[in-house]
């Protein structure tokens, strides 16, 4: 067992297969916190040395531990870690992958996370302070440097998103969108490149994000949602037209 402070076992560990790396090690601390290997209140290695233990990359842990947070298994704590959280009760939300197997499948579930993006960009005008309007405005920046880098963009994307979450003032919002992501990002990273070769795809994103963030700082809640609303249908176009589409996954090969 671990406790809050305490290093990775220093046991051999199996290295994971090539194929969907993220899903497998999610399982398998799924399985170590199931067993009580790991119990609430136990603070989870870091990402560096969960990488060395399992044998993958930390981008790998990285979306395995955002697909326990969604499941209610993990939560991070401001400037302590990640930590396993009391086994929540009832079954945990989860969806097949086989039912991501086309674009069409994609957008079903962007449909969703339009609705939450909309409530979320309205809570978050109602409530945002000077500081959280400030470092939206610095995530926005951060994807401005990816763009300036012909990087992709997509966790800066992210992280943008889940800021929005955060400063919406609600957690459930957040879990929402973290565990819909995985859904979502490979046709974004996709997409991402596409757009990366279309100057007027990367000003559209820019100022769509900007739309979103100057209506929070002015604290008007229906203009808020409009522009995330708008922001989505303008993704949703976006990813359309990228092509190919590759059929999506929750992670891609590593």
């Amino acid at each position: 067992m671990l406790n809050h402070a305490s290093a990775v076992p220093q046991v051999a560990v199996a290295p994971l297969v090539t194929e969907r790396l993220s899903d497998r090690l999610a399982d398998r601390l799924g399985k170590e916190i199931g067993a009580g290997h790991l119990r609430p209140g136990d603070r989870l290695p870091t990402e560096q040395r969960l990488a060395v233990a399992h044998g993958v990359s930390r981008t790998v842990v990285r979306e395995a531990v955002h697909q326990l947070k969604s499941r209610g298994l993990l939560r991070s704590r401001q400037g302590s870690g990640v930590f396993v959280t009391a086994a929540p009760p009832g079954e945990a939300l989860t969806l097949e992958l086989s039912v991501i197997g086309s674009i069409d499948d994609v957008m079903r579930i962007r449909e969703v996370r339009r609705a939450l993006e909309a409530e979320t960009a309205a809570l978050a005008a109602e409530r945002a302070t000077r500081l959280q309007v400030a470092a939206l405005r610095r995530a926005l920046r951060a994807i401005d440097r990816s763009a300036a880098d012909a990087r992709d963009g997509v966790e800066d994307d992210l992280a943008f998103h889940r800021l929005l979450a955060e400063t919406a003032g609600n957690p459930h919002f957040g879990r929402l969108l973290e565990f819909l992501e995985q859904y979502t990002k490979e046709a974004m990273r996709v997409t991402r490149r596409n757009d990366a070769r279309r100057a007027d795809f990367v000003e559209a994103v820019r100022l769509e994000h900007r739309a979103i963030v100057d209506a929070i700082a002015a604290g008007d809640a229906t203009l808020a949602r409009r522009r995330a609303v708008q922001h989505m249908r303008g993704g949703d176009r976006r990813m359309r037209t990228a092509a190919p589409i590759a059929t999506p996954s929750r992670n891609g090969r590593r």
